[in-house]
C-alpha cells in the first residue's frame, strides 16, 4: 500500500469513527427519551435522574463529535460528498444534544405531575401516543442516517406533520380542561410543556432527515414547506 492508498484508507475508518459515534450518541438520547415517555406512564419519577445524568453524557458525546469533525476537516480537507458528510454530521449531533435537552424537560415535567398527587392518565389526553410516535421517527430518522437512505429520510420528514397535528389536538383538550375547571390548570400546564416536548422531538427528527438527504444528494430542503406557503 502505497502513502495515497495508506492516507485515504485512514480517512475511511475516520469517517467510519464519526458515523459510529453519531449513532452511539443517538442510542444514548433513545434510551433518554423511552424512559422519560415511561416514566410518563408508570410515575417512576426514580428514572429522572438517570435522564438528567444521561443529558450529560450526550453534550459531553457532541462536544467530543465537533472536535473530532473539526480536526478531520483541519487534517484531511475533504472534498465534495465526504465534506458533506462531516458538515451534516455537525448538525445531526446538533438536533440530538437538543432532543435530549427535551427529554430532560418531559422527565422533569412528570416529576413535578407526580409530587404534586397528580396522574395524567386521568386527563385522557395521548401524549404517550405521540411521544412513541416522535420517538419512531428519530429511530427512523438515525437509520436512514446509518444507511445513508434518502427515501427513508424523506418518510421521517412527512410524518412530522401527523406529529403537529396530534400535539394540536392534545392542547385543545386541555385548554378545555382548564377552562371547564380551574383547578386542572397546574398539572394540564406541566402536560403542555411535556407535549410540546415531544413536537420538537419530531421537530428534530425531521432536521436529522433534512440533513441526511444533504449529505447523500446534496440537496438543501429545509424550510420549503414555510417558503411554499408564504
Amino acid at each position: 500500500m502505497n502513502e495515497s492508498q495508506h492516507l485515504s484508507s485512514q480517512f475511511d475508518e475516520d469517517l467510519s469513527g464519526l458515523r459510529t459515534h453519531v449513532l452511539q450518541m443517538g442510542g444514548m438520547v433513545e434510551t433518554q427519551i423511552s424512559a422519560a415517555i415511561e416514566a410518563y406512564s408508570s410515575g417512576e419519577v426514580s428514572s429522572v435522574k438517570h435522564i438528567v445524568e444521561t443529558d450529560r453524557k450526550v453534550n459531553d458525546l457532541e462536544k467530543a463529535i465537533d472536535d473530532d469533525c473539526a480536526h478531520l476537516i483541519a487534517r484531511r480537507q475533504p472534498a465534495a460528498s465526504d465534506l458533506r458528510l462531516v458538515f451534516g454530521i455537525t448538525k445531526i449531533v446538533t438536533d440530538l444534544e437538543r432532543a435530549g435537552d427535551e427529554a430532560k424537560k418531559i422527565a422533569k415535567g412528570v416529576r413535578r405531575i407526580y409530587e404534586a398527587g397528580q396522574m395524567p392518565s386521568q386527563y385522557g389526553i395521548g401524549v404517550r401516543h405521540i411521544a412513541e410516535a416522535a420517538l419512531g421517527m428519530l429511530r427512523h430518522a438515525l437509520d436512514s442516517f446509518a444507511r445513508l437512505d434518502p427515501q427513508l429520510a424523506e418518510e421521517v420528514i412527512r410524518a412530522d406533520a401527523d406529529v403537529d397535528t396530534e400535539f394540536k389536538s392534545i392542547m385543545r383538550q386541555l385548554i378545555t380542561h382548564m377552562m371547564e375547571d380551574p383547578r386542572t390548570i397546574t398539572t394540564s400546564i406541566d402536560i403542555i410543556w411535556i407535549a410540546r416536548a415531544v413536537e420538537r422531538i419530531g421537530d428534530h427528527a425531521k432536521n436529522i432527515a433534512e440533513h441526511v438527504v444533504f449529505i447523500v444528494e446534496g440537496r438543501d430542503i429545509r424550510h420549503q414547506d414555510k417558503e411554499s406557503k408564504a
